[in-house]
């Protein structure tokens, strides 16, 4: 279905509405939604004064963390392109994905500096950088600290050309059919896309009151286990901010299922999204190992896509939460996603397939 909408204005709609919830949780950091908003702002306005121009491309070399939504929030202001980064790539890997994207700016944490500055000949079109500190390494002279940029701003920024529903989302692919391939995709389109399968679906034209009889309350908690580099993270946690939600960030880099528990239990976590049995099967044998251990009972849906999550994994999984819903989304051509939903109703399992895509 088609909204007229894009996400900065959805997302910009939400913080006015919510400004004291909270918009991101990572470790021991807490964003508002004013904060988030604010700080998005900052990366806006530091981009504009480095001359982008409408739809330039902005890359993210991150590890999950509250600065990666936060500079696409920020990349969306300003009418830009965000484009997500594998940081398990070669140099050369990288250098092609950058180049054949367009990018003209970089967002990178600080254990990538000694790699970026290797790089930057190579990229003379990226013309800006800015570095975000996880103690790693010092901001090279020739970057921007994240902090400095995301207190760049005072008041709501928006780029001269304005904002438009056919500013476009893109996603690279891992290249698994050979080198990375850009699919872009109008944020309308997106947004439509991700609204299929809701029972109240947003209106065809953009309208506050119907989007805020939807969500008519700060919205739940999404915990993005898979990288928001990939698009099963980045998906359901830019749609869980169009709910007014808030993102859950764990602060390891290596994905670990206690690290996972813990996180759900302190911050009770409504959904997540994984990448099938790769994340299910150890979660299962942590929660098997020691089932008293964790609460996970605030836990409701679980999203998963690009491998395969076996029905007896997710069996195991309602044995210790019998009210999970879980959500696999398969694609099955161009443009099309099956979905098949495997729903914990009093200790028994039925699984339901309908294409939503």
């Amino acid at each position: 279905m088609s909204t007229g909408w894009n996400f900065a204005d959805i997302w910009e709609h939400h913080a006015d509405r919510f400004p004291d919830a909270v918009a991101q949780l990572n470790g021991s950091r807490s964003f508002t939604w004013r904060e988030f908003d604010r700080r998005a702002d900052g990366i806006a306005a530091t981009l504009l004064a480095a001359g982008v121009a409408r739809q330039d491309k902005v890359a993210h070399y991150l590890y999950n963390s509250a600065e990666y939504l936060e500079s696409m929030y920020g990349i969306y202001k300003a009418a830009l392109v965000p484009v997500n980064t594998n940081y398990r790539y070669t140099d050369d890997e990288i250098v092609y994905l950058w180049d054949n994207a367009d990018t003209v700016a970089v967002v990178f944490h600080g254990t990538f500096t000694e790699r970026c500055a290797g790089l930057r000949d190579r990229l003379p079109a990226i013309r800006t950088w800015i570095w975000v500190d996880d103690g790693t390494s010092p901001c090279p002279s020739w970057a921007v600290p994240y902090e400095t940029a995301a207190a760049a701003a005072t008041d709501r920024v928006a780029a001269p050309w304005g904002r438009s529903p056919d500013d476009v989302y893109m996603l690279y692919t891992g290249g698994t059919t050979g080198l990375p391939k850009g699919v872009m995709w109008r944020q309308d389109d997106v947004i439509g896309s991700l609204d299929a399968a809701s029972r109240q679906p947003l209106p065809p034209a953009p309208g506050w009151r119907e989007l805020d009889e939807r969500v008519a309350k700060a919205g739940p908690r999404n915990l993005p286990a898979a990288p928001l580099m990939h698009g099963t993270g980045a998906f359901n946690a830019m749609w869980n901010l169009c709910l007014g939600g808030a993102i859950v960030t764990m602060e390891g880099r290596h994905f670990d299922p206690v690290e996972l528990l813990d996180t759900v239990q302190l911050h009770r976590v409504n959904s997540m999204s994984i990448v099938g049995d790769a994340f299910a099967k150890p979660v299962l044998r942590a929660l098997d190992a020691e089932p008293d251990r964790w609460d996970i009972s605030s836990l409701r849906v679980v999203i998963s896509s690009g491998v395969m999550w076996s029905a007896e994994t997710k069996a195991g999984l309602l044995r210790h939460n019998t009210r999970l819903i879980m959500i696999a989304k398969h694609p099955i051509g161009p443009g099309s996603w099956w979905e098949s939903r495997f729903v914990g109703i009093n200790h028994l399992a039925n699984k339901v397939c309908f294409p939503v895509w």
